[in-house]
């Protein structure tokens, strides 16, 4: 028998549960994340320490570290879980959407401000970090988060399969204008403690004047 033949015959070795250590390390990494949810949206980003971050967590400054690089890569994660339910909710709800491009436009971004209003704060934080110089250059502020403008550019493609998108536009160029007007309008809930329907109602307009630049002429 070949030893290519005898490997082959081989029994799978079974995949054993977690040893403690992983075990111990997956749960210090879920309260530190949890933690650090309640504390980036009551305090803010810049507000909350790491140490406070550990207080909160029932865990040391050390394990933190142990388990995370920065503040920033805790914010990351903290942000990719809740984004993570956000888009599932669009990838549901956009492919059965029907009208003009811009109603779509609109309904999507009604339902990003209907679901991240409830934490106004920790959204805020990850918005801010988009313009901290400081943050390495692998990380992944909302700016270098593609999910969103995807979602756009889907939504333009379709326009323009459709008939009421120039199909001569930069999709990245309208991605940038909306992109913009959404950051900008997330001032109203830094500074007015907008709602959900207050900054809608705002990214509508918004829209309607983005959408009357990419219609066919």
């Amino acid at each position: 028998m070949t030893g290519r033949a005898a490997t082959a015959r081989l029994p799978a070795v079974a995949e054993g549960p977690p040893s403690l250590r992983q075990s111990q390390k997956e749960a210090t990494r879920n309260r530190v994340i949890e933690a650090a949810r309640e504390l980036f949206d009551t305090q803010g980003y810049q507000g909350t320490t790491i140490r406070e971050i550990a207080g909160h967590a029932g865990v040391s400054v050390g394990s933190v570290f142990t388990t995370f690089a920065s503040k920033y890569e805790i914010l990351s994660q903290v942000m990719q879980d809740r984004l993570d339910g956000l888009y599932a909710e669009l990838d549901r709800v956009m492919p059965h959407l029907r009208g003009a491009t811009m109603d779509r436009l609109r309904t999507m971004f009604a339902i990003h401000f209907a679901f991240e209003v409830r934490h106004k704060r920790l959204f805020l934080a990850y918005i801010a970090a988009t313009y901290d110089w400081t943050l390495p250059s692998l990380s992944t502020p909302m700016g270098r988060n593609r999910r969103l403008q995807d979602t756009i550019c889907e939504c333009l493609a379709k326009g323009v399969a459709e008939g009421d998108v120039h199909d001569e536009i930069d999709f990245q160029e309208i991605v940038d204008l909306l992109m913009a007007a959404y950051v900008w309008v997330y001032r109203l809930a830094a500074w007015n403690d907008a709602d959900a329907p207050a900054m809608t109602e705002v990214m509508d307009r918004q829209i309607g004047l983005i959408a009357a630049g990419f219609r066919p002429r």
